[in-house]
């Protein structure tokens, strides 16, 4: 049975001009607040990296602009205070998951939340959340390997007034900036989330001075219905009644011996609601991959993804929400019970959007997308350096994002579409660390007649003794290959010492000391390929061989092209692709890449980590 029919849905009186232009304001409003907080903010991986993510929502919390979903009727249950009870002014601060719904998914995300009054009636919120430096713990950075509970994991700030009425708690802010490693980024950071929320505020207010407060609380209805009826067409024309649908991938491992992981997705529809239920993915683990998966957030991956595909002009919103039903079972890796560990939890993150779009690949006819490169990987890196001045730095990297209908997948990319790196320049000017190399793999990504994207390869030379602390994942299992496509190659981490010794390390490990000199490779995953890459353009195979994405050995082997000088031999590339089709097999749907039984690969990813800690990591 569908939901309930939201309250917003029916007939509206606004006329379509002004409702675009409360919609236009919204949207650019969304991005101001983002700027105002890159701006303000401190810590490199808010003002170079962008991992903030703003919202604007209705007086009823529903989601009107935004990215990652609303949880705001979770925060105020989990408060000591009512709805009824927010005054103008008032600035709820919370980064604890569980009180959240994973509207944040770790401790190191704060989210702040501003009731928007309008001649002293409640008219919507704003929120805004971003991912702080450090928020306590065992490990620098907040994002242990091998923490058990999420009490290993830092501060926690359960849903509470930061600002009463406009007047700023400074004494609870230095509490828990005090609780942490970088008390000046953390106070610096969170007041900018404020501002941010601020800056949403003061342009809800004057469209409401511009065209009414009633005008722009229907014009908000309006907008979520408008989004809802894009969506029922959208599922109507790609998502086919009656069928069941159903993937299963990987995580690798948990950073304590315990892989790889499953994630089961089952998909149907039924008149106008999809179904999609996780029942079969695995039970919690006791490291810290698991993700507390928000039910609403989940709704909005869902939509955003078909938004994407198929209708990108339609906004990202609450509207949708109901023709979406979403089993998670509890106590699993996507419904975690209190108090796990959730520090490390973008491996599955990642692999439920790997999940969900290999599922919608089954049930939409002719639109594809191959497995990507797993992770948002980070690096800390920390010590005190010769002069007694303590340093941290916190990074996030990238990988090879898949192949996808029309298009190749884009190198070294977040799968976050508007974060950025952060420039070598900045990190060796404020860090103990020189950056010696930040190129492209070749070869990684996965061959097909659209291109998955290649991982990169970031080489840092550490100046200062200290420690570091990493997570990435793809290191056991590949990227999939979709339609022929073929799988992309793992992740590779490699420590390069002074004495010349060279130790390859797990994908995941926490405060593994490095001396002066020391080096690490970094390499990320590849994304799959989509496609018989004997179907690839062989002057594109060419032209990337000569910007060397794709060595000379691959383009023969994998593309069947023949280069002569350069330049793409016709003739001998006709009768190579003929002599690959005679003697392969058969090409797969999926092509996951030469794994071996779930046993074995368990037993590879135990004995790893045995060695490894045999070592003395």
């Amino acid at each position: 049975m569908s939901s309930e029919t939201p309250d917003f849905v029916g007939e509206h009186d606004i006329d379509r001009t002004t409702l675009d232009i409360v919609e236009s304001t919204l949207a650019n409003t969304r991005e101001e607040m983002d700027r105002v907080v890159e701006t303000t903010a401190i810590s490199p991986v808010i003002r170079e990296q962008s991992d903030q993510f703003p919202l604007i929502a209705d007086a009823q919390g529903r989601m009107v602009m935004g990215q990652f979903g609303s949880a705001i009727d979770t925060i105020i249950e989990n408060s000591p205070f009512e709805i009824e009870d927010l005054e103008d002014g008032d600035v709820i601060a919370t980064n604890d998951p569980y009180m959240c719904a994973g509207a944040v998914s770790h401790t190191p995300d704060m989210l702040l939340l501003r009731p928007i009054f309008y001649d002293d009636d409640l008219v919507g919120f704003s929120s805004q959340w971003g991912n702080l430096m450090d928020v306590g713990g065992k490990t620098p950075g907040s994002m242990p390997v091998q923490a058990r509970t999420i009490f290993e994991e830092g501060m926690r700030l359960p849903p509470v007034k930061l600002y009463k009425e406009g007047a700023f708690d400074s004494e609870l802010l230095q509490t828990f900036a005090h609780n942490t490693r970088l008390p000046e980024h953390a106070e610096a950071d969170i007041k900018a989330l404020a501002a941010g929320t601020k800056t949403a505020e003061k342009r809800v207010q004057e469209l409401c001075d511009r065209f009414g407060k009633e005008t722009y609380v229907e014009a908000c209805d309006a907008i979520l219905d408008r989004t809802r009826d894009g969506m029922i067409d959208l599922i109507h024309e790609f998502v086919p009644e009656g069928e069941r649908y159903t993937f299963e991938d990987y995580v690798d491992d948990d950073g304590m011996g315990n892989g790889p992981i499953k994630l089961h997705l089952e998909i149907y529809r039924e008149g106008e609601t999809v179904y999609l239920d996780w029942t079969g993915t695995d039970a919690q683990v006791p490291g810290t991959v698991n993700f507390l998966l928000n039910e609403k957030m989940f709704k909005m991956f869902t939509g955003v993804f078909l938004i994407m595909a198929f209708d990108p002009l339609l906004t990202f919103n609450d509207g949708y929400y109901d023709l979406f039903e979403v089993t998670l079972p509890e106590g699993s890796v996507v419904q975690p019970e209190y108090p796990a560990a959730l520090g490390n939890r973008l491996p599955m993150m990642a692999r439920q959007f790997d999940v969900l779009q290999a599922t919608f690949s089954k049930l939409i006819d002719g639109f594809s997308v191959a497995g990507s490169y797993g992770t948002s990987p980070n690096l800390v890196y920390a010590g005190t350096d010769s002069e007694g001045n303590d340093f941290q730095m916190l990074e996030i990297l990238y990988g090879g994002i898949p192949a996808r209908p029309g298009g190749d997948g884009l190198d070294g990319h977040s799968w976050w579409p508007l974060f950025r790196t952060v420039p070598a320049e900045y990190q060796e000017a404020y860090y103990p660390l020189s950056i010696d190399e930040y190129s492209t793999r070749a070869d990684t990504g996965g061959a097909g007649t659209f291109r998955g994207g290649h991982g990169i390869t970031k080489l840092y030379t550490f100046e200062e003794d200290g420690a570091i602390t990493f997570q990435d994942d793809r290191a056991h299992t590949y990227p999939w290959g979709v339609d022929g496509g073929k799988y992309a190659q793992p992740s590779e981490k490699r420590l390069l010492r002074t004495d010349g010794t060279e130790e390859d390390l797990p994908s995941k490990v926490e405060n593994v000391p490095v001396a002066a000199g020391d080096k690490l490779v970094f390499s990320t995953a590849g994304g799959g390929g989509l496609g018989d890459p004997l179907e690839r353009d062989p002057e594109q195979v060419a032209v990337e061989v000569r910007r060397g994405l794709v060595s000379e050995s691959a383009a023969d082997e994998e593309y069947g092209v023949v280069l002569a000088d350069g330049s793409v031999d016709e003739e001998a590339t006709e009768a190579r692709r003929a002599e690959i089709r005679e003697t392969r097999d058969e090409l797969a749907e999926f092509d996951y890449g030469p794994l071996p039984d779930d046993e074995a690969l368990e037993a590879q990813i135990a004995a790893e980590r045995r060695e490894f800690d045999s070592r003395g990591n």
